[in-house]
């Protein structure tokens, strides 16, 4: 009989695995065969890993189980995005969006069930804060995705880009963060993913914004949406804790590497944060840092008083970042009709 107690071995990280194997006797560089057969080969039975002693596989077998997300439901946008409503152990609900790009896929993926953030222009925050997402959970998201994606021999399109701007705050989940991310980017045994295409989205945590510069290589999004504190406290309430001079400060600090910037999302919000005076707030502010600009056009949803601005006002924005040689790109969100534009994901609403 299997021991009631099994770990998801995804959970694991390669040393976890290996003083685990150790404890029985077990060689320490089995590890890192057994991490390929998960990884490499999206084996999900050990009795399949056929470089293993049978005496191995059964230890396994007794002590381990390698989770995939139970998938709830899957919805197709218009625009052939895929939003995933993927159900854990424990009942709650997580969403993750794979986003179609001209040559690749994008993966957007939860960090946390439900978000303790609070922004108000969050659908996500309204499904206040359970839990944080295990590293099983994060690496699952990917590796659950990728299969599907290598598993359609129609589409050429690899998915490369991962995005932590699902649901939750991914620097208020920092340790099972970085040690997703070390899976998801070794190339001898996790998922091969190159540092340059990972981006974490914070809302400006900004004890943990450091030491993301510190412990990792991949990109820092800030979630700014206003470049003054009255607004930027009415929109995020993190904003109170950390007002925008000590956050302007840490990206400053941030260890960026050669080349690279800090990229600041800003939801234009009509008659909230799109005028003239906001676009040149913002110019000032960003001064001191190497930044590029993603402008998102706010995705209204039902319940939420916000509007989106017209379309020249958001163009004019743009324009005044421009003339002050910002790099300035406006990002409509894709998946809208179905819920998964940035800022729409909860699914606790949808099914209690």
């Amino acid at each position: 009989m299997p021991d009631l107690k099994q770990t998801d071995i995804l959970d694991l990280d390669q040393s976890q695995l290996v003083s685990r194997l150790n404890d029985y006797g077990i060689k320490s560089y089995r590890a890192e065969q057994i991490l390929k057969w998960i990884y490499f080969k999206q084996t999900d039975r050990f009795d399949l890993m056929t470089d293993l002693s049978k005496e191995i596989r059964n230890y396994l077998f007794f002590n381990f189980t390698i989770n995939r997300l139970e998938k709830q439901t899957i919805k197709i946008s218009t625009d052939g995005s895929k939003k995933y409503l993927f159900k854990l152990k424990d009942g709650r609900y997580i969403e993750t969006v794979l986003i179609p790009e001209k040559n690749h896929y994008t993966i957007c993926i939860s960090s946390q069930v439900g978000c303790a953030q609070g922004c108000r222009f969050c659908l996500t925050a309204k499904n206040r804060f359970r839990r944080n997402l295990s590293r099983g959970e994060i690496i699952a998201q990917v590796r659950d995705v990728l299969h599907d994606v290598e598993n359609n021999p129609s589409d050429s399109r690899r998915l490369s880009n991962i995005v932590f701007m699902g649901m939750g705050e991914p620097l208020a989940n920092y340790d099972n963060l970085i040690s997703a991310i070390k899976t998801l980017t070794d190339s001898d045994y996790g998922l091969k993913f190159s540092n340059r295409r990972i981006t974490v989205s914070t809302a400006g945590l900004i004890p943990k914004i450091y030491s993301l510069g510190r412990d990792t290589k991949i990109n820092l999004a800030i979630s700014l949406n206003a470049a003054d504190n009255k607004t930027r406290n009415i929109l995020m309430p993190i904003n109170r804790r950390y007002p925008l001079r000590k956050l302007l400060e840490t990206c400053k600090e941030y260890p960026l590497k050669a080349r690279r910037r800090i990229t600041f999302e800003y939801i234009l919000i009509k008659g909230v944060n799109d005028s003239d005076k906001d676009a040149n707030r913002l110019v000032k502010l960003l001064r001191p840092v190497r930044a590029k600009i993603n402008l998102i056009p706010f995705n209204e949803y039902k319940g939420s008083h916000f509007r989106r601005p017209e379309e020249p006002a958001v163009l004019q924005f743009q324009k005044i970042l421009h003339q002050n040689n910002y790099t300035a790109v406006i990002r409509y969100s894709k998946g809208q009709d179905i819920s998964a534009a940035c800022g729409q994901l909860g699914p606790d609403s949808s099914h209690h």
